[in-house]
């Protein structure tokens, strides 16, 4: 890690004695992981309760031929112990909900890469006062790799931004970082598994992931 170290100084240190979860491995979550760890964070939690299937192959930095039907956890575990085997990786294969037992005063930043929306508004809830969090809104139906942080409050034209707002207006929550685009969607919807899957292109979900992963590190480095 010597050319982020030429980059930081002493600062490196400080990522080495961090700590931080992800949650959610897919599209953003999967390269957030990625990042982080290039970067040298010391410790990382990795939750989601996916396995990795064919679909995710068009986006997804955990998705190979070779790893297709396995946990997206342990191969993102795998990947990590590769780029730098002094992390410390934390297992979580869980699907997040307001009843999931989670000590989240144990890190010193969330990433919540989930794209359930009651999900990723019971996260918002749960970290308050626990730990900083940075939440990603949507990245499908996108071509252009166009992504900034603000105050969700301050957010316009994203529909799960919009949906979000709502719910944590309802809960009391007045303001939340986020990563999000202004790009119009576009594009079609699948079914699949029985879920809403929306059009995806490489390249965007891992834009998105940089930015989140540009918010935790200088958070972390306490130069926000």
């Amino acid at each position: 890690m010597n050319r982020t170290e030429l980059l930081l100084g002493e600062d490196a240190k400080k990522l080495k004695n961090s700590s931080a979860a992800i949650f959610g491995l897919g599209g953003v979550g999967g390269f957030c992981a990625e990042f982080l760890a290039r970067a040298g964070v010391g410790r990382l939690a990795l939750a989601d309760s996916d396995s990795i299937s064919e679909s995710n192959l068009n986006r997804q930095v955990l998705a190979l031929s070779s790893t297709v039907g396995r946990k997206k956890t342990s191969v993102c575990a795998e990947r990590i112990g590769q780029i730098n085997g002094e992390i410390k990786v934390e297992e979580f294969d869980l699907f997040y909900d307001k009843n999931t037992p989670f000590d989240f005063s144990a890190y010193d930043i969330v990433l919540d890469c989930i794209d359930t929306v009651t999900s990723k508004v019971a996260l918002a809830l749960a970290c308050r006062g626990k730990s900083e969090l940075i939440s990603c809104m949507g990245t499908g139906n996108k071509l252009k790799a166009q992504f900034e942080i603000a105050d969700i409050f301050e957010t316009s034209v994203c529909p799960l931004a919009r949906a979000m707002r709502r719910l944590l207006k309802e809960a009391g929550v007045t303001s939340l970082p986020v990563v999000y685009s202004r790009e119009k969607p576009q594009g079609g919807v699948l079914e699949e598994a029985g879920r809403h899957a929306p059009a995806s292109i490489s390249y965007v979900p891992a834009a998105a992931a940089a930015k989140m992963a540009e918010y935790a590190v200088t958070y972390l480095l306490g130069k926000r």
